[in-house]
C-alpha cells in the first residue's frame, strides 16, 4: 500500500501547504476567479509559484481584485505607478498584458465555459505516480493558448495555459498517493 503523501512540491511552507491543500486542483467555475487565476499563472512565468503567493494579497489589492471590468476601464493609467510596486510583479510586459486580457475577458460571451470546453467541460483525472510523469503542457492546453490568443489575450502560451488547467482544477496532477488527490477527483 502507498503510503499517503502531499504532492512534494507543496513542501513544508504553510503558505504553499495551504494553496495545495486548498485550491491547487479543485475545480473552479467563476468566470472572474478563473481570470484571476490565469493572470497569476501568466505573472509567474520566468519565478516560482511561491513568489506570486507571496504577492498574491497585494496583487488583489492593487488590481482592483482582477475584477476584469475595473482592470480594462483602470488599469492602463495604472502601469506607471505599479512599475514602482515592489510588492506586485514588476514587469512592464505582464502589466500590459494583464490589462488587454481584462479586455479580451470582457469581450468574450463567458470565459469560465470557453475555458473548460477544452476538458468537455468536466475534470481531467490523471493518475501520475511521480512529480516528473506530469507534463508541462498536453494538446488541450496548446489548443486553448491557441484560442485565448485569437481572442486577444497575451502571456498565455501553453506551458501556462496548462499551469492554468491544473490551478483551476481543469486537470487533477495531485500524484495519486496524495491525499488531494481523490478529494479533487470527488468533483467529477
Amino acid at each position: 500500500m502507498v503510503k499517503a503523501e502531499r504532492c512534494s512540491w507543496s513542501g513544508d511552507d504553510s503558505l504553499y501547504v495551504d494553496y495545495h491543500d486548498r485550491e491547487w486542483g479543485i475545480p473552479e467555475y467563476d468566470g472572474p476567479a478563473l481570470f484571476e487565476r490565469l493572470v497569476l499563472e501568466g505573472m509567474q512565468a520566468g519565478l516560482s509559484w511561491y513568489t506570486i503567493l507571496k504577492k498574491r494579497e497585494h496583487m488583489r489589492s492593487v488590481f482592483f481584485g482582477f475584477e476584469p471590468a475595473q482592470l480594462a476601464r483602470r488599469g492602463e493609467p495604472r502601469i506607471a505607478d505599479w512599475l514602482e510596486d515592489a510588492g506586485i510583479i514588476r514587469h512592464r510586459g505582464k502589466l500590459e498584458a494583464m490589462v488587454c486580457n481584462a479586455k479580451a475577458y470582457i469581450a468574450l460571451d463567458d470565459f469560465s465555459a470557453l475555458v473548460w470546453s477544452f476538458v468537455d467541460g468536466v475534470p481531467q483525472q490523471n493518475a501520475h505516480a511521480r512529480l516528473n510523469d506530469i507534463p508541462a503542457q498536453t494538446a488541450a492546453s496548446v489548443a486553448m493558448a491557441k484560442s485565448l490568443k485569437s481572442c486577444g489575450f497575451r502571456f498565455v502560451g501553453p506551458t501556462t495555459c496548462y499551469a492554468f488547467m491544473q490551478s483551476a482544477g481543469m486537470v487533477n496532477d495531485h500524484l495519486v498517493s496524495c491525499p488531494s488527490y481523490q478529494r479533487c477527483k470527488e468533483f467529477v
